[in-house]
């Protein structure tokens, strides 16, 4: 069901409307045999914009309705009036939206040039961060004049009128990239949602197998001073993450934009040694952004209630022996006030 679904990325086509003609027509008044020319002008076609909006979440809204679509501006009228302007069309998007225009002009087309012809090509166009901010993903044509325009000294009925101008449309393509200050990356069931849970006031699912989380949750942490910062729990990454395994790229998109990576590591070593984990995630990083491995990271030692972790947190201090590693248990809270005040610091100087 939709309900339940995230939408990262989508395909769109839009389109705005075309400007309305202008008119040519002449005055027509009883006892006014020989009137000028009074066509109006056309109105001008609607837009399409794109608005960054904090009360969506994904892209999933264009999931079944995956079309932007203005009207037209209506033609000039009699006496010179201004024929109606074209309907603008806005379509909302979450902060983190990239926006793509193809080569494409209408669906068939993109779908044809997957599947049989030489690929499509895709341009950047915006990159849409913050709220309220707009975009004009298709600009409205513009309506022609009317005939009472062209009147001159020597032309006093003029026939000449413009036609509207044509729309902008086309295909575009639309990509997620969350926005936070700080992720949590880890391998599966390493509990990086109970983590944010346990800083945030975000209720992300939390159980005891591997792939809970299937979508970037977001979660608003507060500090004793006021001051927030927005921290992400980034589903499991794999190894082999880079080269897409899994659903690798759908996971590390949404970590570029991070100013800060926080590797959440389970210590018990029942699943994944601790070492192992931390290596792994760093390689998987790297092969996929140099610039992105290149940011401030932390290994959250996670599970430290638990028997034999102790230990694992010895060795990997002795493996990383420049790396700051902060000892937590998510599950039972211990740790958490400390972690809180190490991340706002860790933030500031980011």
């Amino acid at each position: 069901m939709l309900s339940g679904m995230f939408v990262d990325n989508i395909r769109i086509f839009a389109k705005a409307g075309k400007g309305g003609n202008g008119l040519a027509s002449f005055r027509r008044e009883k006892f006014v045999p020989r009137g000028g020319p009074d066509g109006g002008d056309g109105g001008d076609g609607g837009s399409v914009i794109l608005e960054v909006s904090t009360g969506t979440n994904d892209l999933r809204s264009y999931f079944y309705d995956p079309k932007l679509i203005a009207t037209d501006g209506m033609p000039g009228m009699h006496a010179r009036k201004h024929g109606r302007d074209g309907k603008t069309v806005i379509g909302r998007v979450p902060p983190g939206t990239i926006v793509y225009r193809s080569n494409a002009s209408t669906m068939q087309e993109a779908t044809w040039l997957e599947r049989e012809g030489d690929g499509i090509e895709m341009e950047q166009i915006a990159d849409l961060t913050e709220p309220g901010e707009r975009f004009v993903l298709c600009q409205g044509g513009k309506g022609g004049r009317g005939n009472w325009h062209f009147r001159t000294a020597t032309n006093q009925a003029p026939l000449e009128f413009e036609y509207g101008t044509e729309a902008e449309s086309g295909v575009f393509f639309l990509e997620l990239r969350r926005i936070a200050d700080a992720d949590l990356v880890g391998y599966p069931n390493a509990g990086k949602s109970t983590l944010l849970s346990a800083i945030s006031r975000a209720t992300p699912k939390v159980a005891d197998y591997p792939f809970t989380t299937l979508q970037p949750i977001v979660g608003v942490v507060e500090f004793p001073d006021y001051s927030r910062a927005v921290v992400a729990d980034i589903p499991g990454i794999i190894e082999g993450a880079s080269e897409n395994r899994g659903l690798g790229h759908e996971f590390l998109r949404h970590i570029i934009r991070c100013h800060l990576l926080l590797f959440v590591v389970d210590m018990t070593g029942l699943e994944h040694d601790p070492i192992a984990a931390v290596e792994t995630l760093r390689r998987e990083i790297k092969l996929y952004s140099e610039e992105l491995a290149a940011r401030p990271w932390v290994i959250v030692a996670n599970k430290m209630d638990e028997e034999a972790s102790a230990e694992n947190l010895e060795r990997l201090r002795q493996r990383f022996p420049k790396q700051e590693i902060i000892p937590i248990s998510a599950a039972r809270g211990e740790g958490i006030p400390a972690f809180k005040e190490r991340l706002q610091q860790l933030l500031q100087n980011s």
